[in-house]
């Protein structure tokens, strides 16, 4: 119980000092309430929850490799996921919400969480090194169009060893555990080369969604505050914003805001975009995406049994 508060009383107080001792992003907030255009801001808000019950959905099909699971429990388990990771560092505690969510808490529980996160991670990267190219396209390639040819090149193989894991886990994981430090995660990995190529598809699928979701999310607060740009270049900006944003460790969700907007206020920059839309919209996307269904996660939180009473064996009858 003093675990749950504690979880709780950081969460709050992350969540607090994020969001409103923060000055940005209470700014970018108190302005999505008053100063934005109500319909796209409201567009925004009402995706949430789809993007949530989209992550449920990718859980829920990984999960049952695992044990039978409902999706109920599965949208659960990402929300208590969520919370945990709220406030451990590059959100590990998303680890431990889902693994103690199942009835069976088998190690191998990690390595399925990691394999749908690191779905997520393929196609961020596939969408963002797009992005990335079309502005080093527009900005080097007509003065140095080597130096563009060989970043697209490298591009190219970079997604290519991204899918590589996916469908050659076998013969990956045989490699990795080669290096002795590591074959202590052999038991959390024993089950990724078991998921058949369809079960793949179909998180990869999840993933595109998800990402699909984020855009239009990010888009519409771009224009609820009023920054406007060209579809495909907002698109690449986008794109480049959640690669960099991806590429960057994050210690807690304080340090989690500052990397994202960063990168969207430069490469938005480059489009000839303001920052203070740019940086209103970015703030007010990490509010609604992770620090509201953070805050609601806590629920499922304080009722999270993290101890299990084993049930009392009787003794055995002593043999004659």
């Amino acid at each position: 119980m003093l675990g749950k508060l504690a979880v709780t009383a950081l969460t709050l107080w992350l969540l607090w000092q994020s969001v409103v001792a923060d000055a940005a992003t209470a700014t970018a907030w108190r302005g999505l309430l008053t100063d934005a255009q109500r319909g796209p801001a409201l567009a925004a808000l009402l995706l949430v929850p789809l993007n949530w019950a989209l992550e449920a959905w990718k859980w829920w099909r990984l999960a049952r490799f695992l044990e039978p699971v409902s999706y109920g429990r599965s949208f659960r388990a990402v929300l208590t996921g969520l919370t945990l990771g709220f406030v451990t560092p590059n959100r590990v505690g998303d680890y431990a919400g889902r693994l103690l969510e199942l009835k069976n808490r088998r190690p191998e529980a990690l390595g399925a969480v990691f394999l749908g996160r690191y779905c997520q991670l393929v196609v961020t990267v596939l969408a963002g090194s797009l992005g990335v190219l079309y502005f080093v396209g527009r900005y080097l390639g007509p003065e140095y169009p080597l130096v563009a040819a060989g970043l697209g090149l490298t591009a190219a193989v970079g997604n290519a060893l991204m899918l590589l894991p996916l469908y050659r886990s076998r013969l990956l994981l045989a490699a990795v555990l080669q290096w002795r430090p590591l074959r202590r995660f052999q038991r959390y990995t024993a089950n990724l080369p078991h998921y058949p190529a369809r079960v793949l598809h179909q998180v990869l699928l999840l993933s595109g969604l998800r990402y699909a979701v984020f855009t239009a999310q990010f888009g519409l607060l771009l224009w609820a505050y009023g920054a406007t740009a060209p579809l495909g270049a907002a698109l690449a900006a986008i794109a480049g914003t959640f690669l960099l944003k991806s590429l960057v460790p994050s210690l807690n969700a304080l340090t989690d805001v500052g990397a994202r907007e960063l990168s969207a206020t430069h490469l938005f920059g480059l489009l000839g975009l303001p920052v203070l839309p740019v940086l209103s919209a970015s703030l007010s996307l990490w509010v609604l995406n992770i620090a509201l269904p953070s805050a609601a996660g806590l629920l499922f939180v304080l009722r999270l049994k993290v101890l299990r009473r084993q049930k009392k064996r009787r003794p055995a009858a002593p043999s004659a």
